[in-house]
């Protein structure tokens, strides 16, 4: 029984104990009174009686008349008039058996009088004795009527006392129940803090439960501060800031590679000459110049979503913006604020050779690099600043309009030529976690299932991403629905669908009251957390009661934010890509994600990585106490 039932029960149980012990101390008063009254009239009237009849000279036929007269009133039981030897003379009892009262309420407060007695006298001789008891049903009546009234006025005082304990109780209800959902949040993994109650006890305990909670976060935040400065001493140059060679190179796989890919644009701008700039400015200056040229290409990145600005080497900077539309104008763009910044510098000399590749899903890394060299170095034989833009694109069969992708991916959707494909995600030592399901679509009957690189930049322009999540997400609960011993089934979702009221009440309409939810696992890609984020928390909290799972994937790299993940209650991360590629060789990255995966799991979050091409990388992952991993050295389990 919960503690606001058992003050209820004992608020209850205290006033029905007070209420009772009142009535029955007041009828059992009231009836002493009533019976003291009743023996005063009994002797009173038999003393009346009896000096009147000794008044005269009683004879039998005077009293029996006298008698008569006076019990015909109504208001006697009894009247008797014995001799001096006891014999009855005159003898009047009532046979009216109306008590006032019910009899069950006689029965159980009987009224019992005195009768009242007196001497007869006829001169000097005693003549006899009369005996008087009066009627008690105006008692019965009297009592009855005072224990009715008493009953409504302790109801009416009950009811307001009940009124008032609820009051009470409510005002000690709200605090407490805030207490106890922030407990309910610390288990769940989201460190909220509350309100302090006026109520003292409960104030000393909110302020306990706050405390608690402030030196969590102020762990959290000290430890994510200090593998944040790990992260960018393994993957960041320390001079500009910017991403070092072998995280660029990572990253450049991954976009490559991913099944979500959509391809991207890789520039290098090449600083011209920099040994002899270096004997021109000296160090120092050099060193200002190259941070902000550093600069110009960080604040390029920042104009598109999952950019990636690196320094290379000593002269080489590059730039990686996935699924840019329109690679020509921001090369141009590019360059002239290259330009713009070096001419601060070097006012009378050429500056920047720049080289561009627009590259699809799949082409291998090194084929990228080398057409881009050779832009680069096409540039850099005409001597002055410049730049080379080269497609490596060969998807001239691609829809061309809005509308040709908007008609595609609806006859797609009513047709149902939709469908999950299957990557496993298991343990370190082999047991399946769950199942990765990216979604595929077919164009027409006899085409190719096409991967999620290939329309959803076209989805996220339409806003169909809705739509094809919540396809994905009813294909993925017919699977569990039919498969009861798979253990689990990943869905990802695109960040722009959550902006949506409308998106996340449908989905959580479609997961609630199906038993096979507490099995799915939703993700979001941690760039589209961070430029959602209040979208993904109104998420976390519609799909609290659901019992699915929710994680971030692709994280890491903006790993300084991980801070305001902490009252989201997630179950999982999954660690990019581009941290795990070479991580048996790479100590700055082992120390990060060991520290990560420690900071993850005192949360209670499980943490697998992603991309995983080798035996020697899940080993090490093993040691940093990774949970799980996925990717093509994660072989099916049996």
């Amino acid at each position: 029984m919960s503690m606001y039932r058992q003050l209820w029960l004992a608020i209850i149980t205290s006033m029905l104990l007070a209420l009772a012990g009142s009535m029955v101390a007041s009828m059992l008063s009231a009836r002493s009174y009533l019976e003291s009254q009743l023996s005063v009239k009994n002797t009173d009237n038999a003393a009346a009686l009896a000096l009147l009849l000794s008044q005269g000279n009683p004879d039998p036929v005077t009293t029996e008349l006298v008698v008569a007269s006076l019990f015909d009133r109504g208001h006697y039981e009894l009247i008797r008039v014995s001799d001096p030897m006891g014999r009855t003379m005159v003898e009047r009892v009532s046979d009216d058996t109306e008590l006032g009262a019910p009899a069950w309420f006689a029965h159980a407060l009987p009224i019992k009088a005195t009768p009242g007695e007196a001497q007869i006298s006829s001169g000097w001789k005693q003549f006899g004795t009369v005996t008087l008891i009066s009627h008690s049903r105006y008692a019965y009546g009297a009592l009855w009527e005072s224990a009715y009234k008493m009953v409504l006025a302790l109801t009416l005082a009950g009811l307001v006392g009940g009124y008032l304990g609820s009051l009470v109780l409510r005002r000690l209800k709200r605090p407490l129940d805030a207490v106890i959902d922030q407990a309910k949040a610390i288990s769940l993994r989201r460190f909220v803090t509350i309100a302090e109650p006026r109520v003292p006890e409960l104030r000393q305990l909110a302020v306990a439960m706050n405390a608690t909670v402030g030196r969590l976060k102020a762990m959290f935040d000290e430890e994510a501060e200090r593998l944040e400065a790990v992260r960018r001493q393994a993957n960041c140059d320390a001079l500009t800031g910017l991403a070092n060679r072998s995280y660029f190179m990572a990253q450049l796989r991954e976009t490559t590679a991913a099944d979500d890919s959509t391809g991207g644009t890789i520039f290098i701008a090449r600083l011209a000459n920099l040994a002899s700039v270096n004997q021109r400015l000296g160090r120092d200056a050099t060193d200002e110049f190259l941070r902000a040229y550093g600069q110009v290409l960080t604040e390029s990145a920042s104009r598109y979503p999952d950019a990636l600005a690196a320094r290379l080497n000593g002269a080489d900077f590059a730039l990686l913006v996935p699924d840019l539309a329109e690679p020509q104008v921001a090369a141009e763009a590019l360059l002239g604020a290259l330009t713009q910044v070096a001419s601060r510098f070097l006012p009378d000399q050429s500056s920047t050779w720049l080289g561009c590749g627009h590259f699809p899903r799949g082409i291998e890394t090194g084929t990228i690099l080398a057409q881009v060299d050779s832009a680069l170095a096409a540039v850099q034989a005409e001597g002055h600043d410049g730049l080379r833009v080269i497609n490596m694109r060969q998807d001239d069969d691609s829809p061309k309009s809005a509308q040709e992708w908007s008609s595609l991916i609806q006859r797609a959707l009513d047709q149902r030529w939709v469908r999950l494909v299957s990557f496993p995600v298991s343990t370190l030592g082999g047991s399946l976690i769950h199942r990765e399901c990216p979604l595929r679509l077919m164009f027409d009957p006899a085409g190719e299932w096409q991967p999620a690189g290939r329309f959803l930049p076209a989805a996220e322009r339409l806003r169909l991403t809705p739509q094809l999540d919540l396809a994905a997400v009813a294909l993925g609960l017919e699977q569990l629905e039919t498969q009861a011993a798979l253990p689990g089934l990943a869905i990802n979702l695109s960040a722009s669908s959550l902006e949506l009221p409308e998106f996340r009440t449908q989905l959580a309409q479609l997961l609630r009251h199906r038993p096979e939810a507490r099995r799915l696992w939703l993700e979001v890609a941690e760039s589209g957390v961070q430029s959602h984020f209040a979208a993904f928390r109104a998420l976390c909290l519609e799909l609290h009661d659901v019992g699915c799972k929710l994680g971030v994937e692709h994280f890491g790299r903006q790993f300084s934010e991980i801070g305001r993940f902490h009252d989201l209650g997630l179950d999982y991360l999954k660690v990019d890509a581009s941290f795990i590629r070479g991580l048996d060789s790479n100590p700055g990255n082992q120390a990060f994600l060991k520290g990560l995966a420690s900071i993850a799991r005192g949360i209670g979050l499980q943490v697998i990585a992603e991309g995983v091409t080798s035996q020697a990388e899940l080993q090490t992952l093993g040691a940093l106490g990774f949970d799980g991993a996925t990717g093509p050295a994660i072989q099916e389990p049996v």
